[in-house]
């Protein structure tokens, strides 16, 4: 599916450039240095958009001082209050996130729609199944998918007719076939860029499973811009899940992919323990793009890891180290994370 480009900040979405991994802080967006200190682990971590939640005047105005300490572009979350929208825009919102439906009369909207114009910001018309309009919960007998897109792109004509078409969609529903069907739906509708999540996924646990099943099942099909993974959780473990989701798609290289074996009854190792430690080694080395097996045994730990570019695989006490298939060194268990991390420290690095 082919949408507009639309630039949000120094970023920008749509169109045939890569899908963007957004997350949302979960600090007081008035205590600066709070917001500003999660806002930068997490664009360590990987993320290429943050959203902050405005929910009085003190939050809108130190957008202002946030945006000056960091370096990705901020979206501001507004609900009900159409001067919280407008004060955002004012103090450096790159985007700004509304639901038409709760901000209030035609010339609330209009006002909001005239500050984002004058700035030329994106507007992210945002539609969930909890929020859904009565009338078209009694037009398609409850919360459906055609609901969801029907209400879209009616909040989105408001807009369009006043002028304005620099917009962002999102459609979520914590229903995941619901919010599947959705996207499916509305890809056909229009070209704007959709912002794809399954909302109120649940903890990190349950969330990442309803997320990855319905991320998958919509991006697969070239639909989606930008995505959130929305977990109960350390934000910081959204933008691991997005950013795995994409790679295990094939829609973003880069960063090093961790296979690992069962356990099983020939296991001779802390394997659990063992993959665990790469998993979080390896996250220090984004720039590679390789494959890292972990293997529990040795009887076949070599032959499995064939596919990988480094392996290790365990014994009593003792392990080895594989690459590209062929074992290359035997050594105590205790050595096998350094022995690792040394090869990644010296593999080649593509040239830029």
């Amino acid at each position: 599916m082919k949408t507009t480009e639309v630039k949000i900040g120094n970023r920008v979405i749509g169109g045939d450039n890569p899908i963007l991994i957004q997350s949302m802080t979960n600090t007081k967006t008035q205590d600066v240095a709070a917001t500003v200190a999660q806002i930068k682990e997490l664009e360590k971590a990987g993320c290429d958009i943050i959203r902050c939640a405005v929910p009085d005047m003190e939050a809108a105005k130190a957008i202002a001082e946030i945006k000056k300490q960091i370096s990705i572009p901020l979206v501001a979350d507004i609900h009900f209050d159409y001067r919280l929208a407008i004060a955002a825009i004012e103090n450096g919102a790159d985007k700004i996130r509304i639901n038409p439906g709760n901000i209030g009369s035609q010339d609330r909207i209009k006002a909001v729609v005239d500050a984002a114009k004058a700035k030329n910001i994106p507007i992210r018309v945002g539609v969930n199944s909890g929020s859904l309009e009565k009338n078209l919960v009694e037009k398609y007998g409850g919360v459906t998918a055609e609901g969801l897109v029907e209400s879209a792109l009616d909040k989105v004509k408001i807009i369009e007719d006043m002028g304005y078409d620099n917009l962002v969609i999102s459609i979520k529903s914590s229903d995941v076939m619901m919010c599947v069907k959705a996207h499916e739906l509305i890809a056909d509708k229009t070209t704007h860029p959709l912002h794809v999540g399954i909302t109120e996924a649940g903890t990190v646990k349950a969330g990442n499973i309803k997320s990855a099943c319905g991320l998958s099942m919509i991006l697969s099909q070239g639909i989606g811009d930008t995505i959130r993974v929305s977990l109960t959780g350390d934000p910081i473990e959204e933008i691991k899940s997005a950013k795995l989701i994409l790679r295990t798609l094939g829609l973003r290289k880069g960063g090093i992919e961790v296979v690992s074996c069962p356990t099983c009854g020939r296991t001779q190792i802390d394997l659990i323990g063992l993959a665990n430690k790469v998993e979080n080694l390896v996250e220090e080395f984004s720039d590679l793009d390789i494959k890292v097996a972990v293997m529990g045994c040795v009887v076949n730990g070599p032959g499995e890891a064939k596919e990988a570019d480094l392996g290790v695989a365990g014994g009593i006490g003792e392990g080895l180290l594989i690459k590209h298939g062929e074992v290359i060194r035997k050594m105590p268990e205790s050595e096998l994370l350094g022995a690792l991390r040394q090869e990644l420290i010296a593999w080649p690095r593509p040239q830029s």
